[in-house]
Order: C-alpha cells, then structure tokens, then sequence
C-alpha cells in the first residue's frame, strides 16, 4: 500500500513539473498567460488528472476563458506529456481554477487594512 502511495505521489509531481513547463513554453495562445500551476491530483489508477491553475490576473471572465482553452487544449498537452514523461498511461487531463492564492492574498491585505485601521486609533487614544 505504501508503494502505491509513494508511485501516486511520484506521478503527481513529475505531472505538475512537465504540465507548468508545457504550459510556459508550448502553449502559445494568448488567453493562457500568466499561468501557474498550483496541485495536480491523479487518480489512484492513474488514469486521470486533476491540474489546479492559477492566473496572474484575477478577472472571473478572463479565467473563465482561460480554463476553457487549457480543457480544449487538454489533448494536446496530453500528447507532449506522453513525450516526456515515461509512463504506460498518460492521465486524461482536466484543468479547474485554484483560486485559493488569490484568497490568500485577499485575505492578507484586509488583515493589513485591520492592523493598519487598529494601529491608527490606538495612537489617538
């Protein structure tokens, strides 16, 4: 069991490395800039992959469109990933937004805002 486990983990970061550089480097449409890629979760038969990405930019409608290409274009860099990567199976891909970084961020600057707001009223005490 642990084996397994060990191999699952080995693929999902081999398939997180080879996609973030596919990505860089092939993809060449210009709605897919600025891509990060965040996790991937595969399958335990490895058959299918979960690729979590992030965008530089944070517009719904641009993410939107931008997720929408990496799915279409999921054949593709399936393809070049069974060039890369030495495997009997490369995982079916499925890309999904991760928008847990800019949360993060979010969620960081009202923590700033707070201290700065808590800060400024405690000097004019």
């Amino acid at each position: 069991m642990a084996q397994e486990f060990s191999r699952t983990e080995r693929v999902r970061h081999q398939l997180q490395r080879e996609i973030a550089m596919i990505l860089q480097r092939e993809m060449k449409d210009p709605r897919v800039s600025m891509v990060t890629v965040s996790d991937v979760e595969v399958s335990r038969d490895l058959a299918y992959a979960k690729v979590f990405v992030t965008f530089l930019h944070d517009d719904d409608e641009q993410v939107k469109g931008g997720i929408k290409v990496l799915n279409e274009a999921a054949g593709f860099i399936r393809s070049l990933l069974g060039k890369r990567i030495k495997a009997r199976v490369v995982p079916e891909l499925k890309f999904q937004h991760d928008g847990s970084l800019n949360e993060g961020i979010r969620m960081s600057r009202l923590v700033d805002e707070a201290r700065k707001r808590d800060k400024n009223g405690s000097e004019g005490e």
